[in-house]
This record gives C-alpha cells, sequence and structure tokens, in this order.
C-alpha cells in the first residue's frame, strides 16, 4: 500500500473531473456542430469549452501543490483538500456551462483549495526552517 493513498486517490478523481470536461466539450461539438480545430461557436458551446480549457489552466497549478501539500501537509489534509478541489471544479463547470456568471461559486471553492495547498506548505516549510 502507498504511504498516500489519499492524496493519490484525490488527484485521480481530479484526473477523472478533467476527462469527464474532455468528454462534454466532444459533446458540445456534435450538439453545435463545431468541428475540430475550431473552438468558435455558439455561447453554449464557447462556454463548455472554456470550462474545460479553464480545468485544464487550473489542474497545471493544482496537482504539484497537491502532491507537495500531501509531503509537508500530510496524506489527510492534502487529500481532503483534493477532493474539494475536484468537486469545486464540477460546480464550476456545471455552472459556467449554464451561465458564465455562475462559475464563481465552483471558482472560489478551487482557488481556495489550491491556495491552501500551496500557501499551507509554504509557511510549513518556512517555520521548518526557521524553528528548525
Amino acid at each position: 500500500m502507498t504511504a498516500y493513498p489519499l492524496t493519490i486517490l484525490a488527484a485521480l478523481t481530479a484526473l477523472c473531473v478533467y476527462f469527464w470536461t474532455l468528454w462534454i466539450v466532444g459533446q458540445a461539438r456534435t450538439a453545435h456542430k463545431v468541428p475540430p480545430p475550431a473552438t468558435v461557436g455558439p455561447p453554449a458551446f464557447e462556454r463548455t469549452f472554456r470550462a474545460q480549457m479553464n480545468t485544464l489552466e487550473q489542474i497545471v497549478l493544482f496537482m504539484p501543490a497537491l502532491l507537495i501539500g500531501a509531503l509537508v501537509l500530510g496524506d489527510t489534509v492534502a487529500g481532503a483538500l483534493g477532493f474539494v478541489w475536484s468537486v469545486g471544479r464540477v460546480v464550476y463547470v456545471r455552472g459556467y456551462i449554464a451561465e458564465a456568471r455562475k462559475r464563481t461559486p465552483g471558482f472560489l471553492v478551487t482557488i481556495l483549495a489550491s491556495g491552501i495547498l500551496i500557501l499551507g506548505s509554504l509557511g510549513a516549510v518556512v517555520w521548518g526552517l526557521v524553528a528548525g
């Protein structure tokens, strides 16, 4: 068994969320007749596409923060924040697809989870250096 099971499960959950966004963009392409590689079309397609791209942008920040957080803050804290991030991303994507202004709650949840991982890890490392 791995030393960081909750963190690994949270990372895999985040990857599943991202895979889901890829899937719904494919569905939106078909529904709105937007062939690849086009990235513009009806507003409903563009919101779906942007939700997927924004998730890609955020996962690049989140994944290293999650893994560093596991090492510095522990598996339980990092794993919990990782699951919060994934739930926030689902809320974000669903809100954004419905109406662009409805993306804010999900965005706040995900940026807060990432921010806690980053700032919490930074604080713990600096504290360790100062106190150590």
